[in-house]
């Protein structure tokens, strides 16, 4: 039997071909990062909160650098570390990361990839640089005729070293990215990366995001904590930006409250969670809305783009009414090798099920029924508006004769009746007892809250 030969294509489906976005890197990075302050925590090397991953763009050298402080990796470990591929050590269902394939995927965007670490109690600074460009040429030759496999591809390209350091307490691991490609510019752009991490990246939300406190207090009553770690970009924290207000394509809107949903298997184990924001729902978000959207997250990293969950809705347009989160919690629900998804099997099918009830049966209506709502109120609004017009047009003798005046008057009249109707339709959804009623009302109340403070302003 001969022996099994991997080509070196392989090595460039793992780098080049993975990935879609070439920002996933800063998110497969960081992950490995967690990864190690989670066991740094339970080392003793750091207490909760000291936890920092540094990002630095350095656009004139073209160079993205990305260090934490965690574990570090041992000198007799290194080279075994960071050899292996698709053997991580790493454990399905404990670790964010566990295929041993994320730290490859920086060789598609940059000339040289180093990595260096050095562990607590050791005076040794532990290096592997990389060359992605001859990884590149020999992956050219390999698809003209001059076969290499993904053995001599590694062999060739991979380069370890060290140096003496006189710092034993320091743990720390490092990726730097030399060279960034031209055609890959926009990994060196802060204020993309910044807006990229608010919500891709394990962070907590920023402090002026007023229902913050609610959706922690949720999840210590469902018994989660959400992962969230000290993350910076050229030195600024890195934050969700979430916020109350932003524009709809009907004008501005508004977060009022955040709703809840629980998702428990028929074991009672807890599959899901996820909070939405409550606004009047008055039209679709604007796509520039960063923050559009309910995410799909495990361990409170993005899963996919903002869009993961559409197919789920009954509407495509539905997601973008709304602002919010789901956060997979079963061991079993596992992020595919490109994390735009979950892998198939029995718990995603039921994850699925049981949110696509909650989207269609419930989500599905409050936007529909926020519509209405809307609509009524504006009925309402031109039926006032229209009667003191007609008024004041009779008092100042406005109308050139008597059909006109009629006409006007006509036109009241039917406003008044769909006005009438209107105060009905709301009156209905007041006392209606189905799953999203609660919502609607909630609705309702607001819009008259915000109608009342406008009419005593004026």
């Amino acid at each position: 039997m001969s022996d099994y030969v991997f080509g070196a294509n392989i090595i460039e489906n793992l780098t080049t071909g993975m990935y879609q976005d070439s920002r996933i890197i800063y998110r497969e990075y960081i992950q490995n990062a967690c990864d190690q302050i989670d066991k740094a925590i339970k080392m003793g090397i750091l207490i909760k909160g000291e936890e920092e991953i540094y990002i630095e763009l350095d656009s004139p050298t073209r160079t993205i650098t990305i260090t934490d402080n965690a574990t570090g990796i041992s000198k007799s470990d290194f080279a075994r570390t960071l050899s292996n591929i698709a053997d991580s050590d790493k454990k399905l269902g404990e670790d964010k990361g566990f295929r041993g394939i994320g730290r490859l995927c920086g060789l598609a965007y940059c000339s040289k990839l180093i990595f260096s670490s050095s562990a607590k109690g050791e005076n040794v600074i532990s290096k592997m640089t990389c060359d992605a460009e001859e990884m590149r040429k020999l992956i050219n030759e390999n698809e003209t005729g001059e076969k290499h496999t993904a053995i001599e591809v590694l062999e060739s390209i991979n380069e370890f070293s060290e140096e003496k350091t006189d710092d034993l307490q320091s743990h720390w691991f490092k990726v730097e990215l030399i060279g960034i490609n031209d055609e890959n510019t926009a990994l060196l752009d802060f204020k993309g990366i910044k807006d990229y991490l608010s919500f891709v990246a394990p962070v907590p939300y920023k402090n002026t995001f007023i229902y913050r406190s609610e959706i922690y207090q949720h999840a210590k009553e469902i018994g989660v904590v959400i992962d969230e770690y000290n993350i910076r970009l050229n030195g600024e924290q890195v934050l969700k930006e979430y916020k109350t207000n932003y524009k709809t394509r009907s004008g501005e809107d508004e977060i009022f409250t955040v709703a809840f949903n629980d998702m428990y298997d028929d074991s009672n184990r807890l599959i899901a969670w996820s909070w939405i924001g409550i606004s009047r729902f008055k039209g679709v978000i604007e796509r520039e809305c960063l923050m559009r959207g309910i995410r799909l997250r495990k361990e409170n990293i993005q899963i996919g783009n903002e869009d993961a969950l559409q197919p789920l809705f009954k509407e495509e347009r539905g997601i973008h009414y709304f602002v919010g989160e789901v956060f997979g919690i079963s061991k079993d629900l596992i992020p595919n090798a490109q994390r735009d998804y979950f892998n198939e099997n029995p718990m995603r099918k039921e994850f699925e099920r049981r949110l696509k009830i909650y989207f269609k049966e419930e989500l599905h209506k409050v936007y529909h029924d926020g519509s209405d709502v809307n609509s009524a109120f504006k009925k309402i609004d031109d039926a006032t508006k229209k009667a003191a017009e007609y008024e004041e047009k009779k008092k100042n003798g406005y109308f050139v004769d008597e059909s006109h005046a009629r006409k006007a008057e006509e036109d009241v009249e039917r406003a008044k009746l769909e006005a009438e109707k209107a105060r009905k339709l709301l009156e209905k959804k007041k006392k209606s007892d189905d799953g999203s009623s609660v919502i609607v009302k909630q609705i309702i109340e607001q819009t008259e809250r915000i109608r009342t403070t406008e009419v005593d302003e004026v």
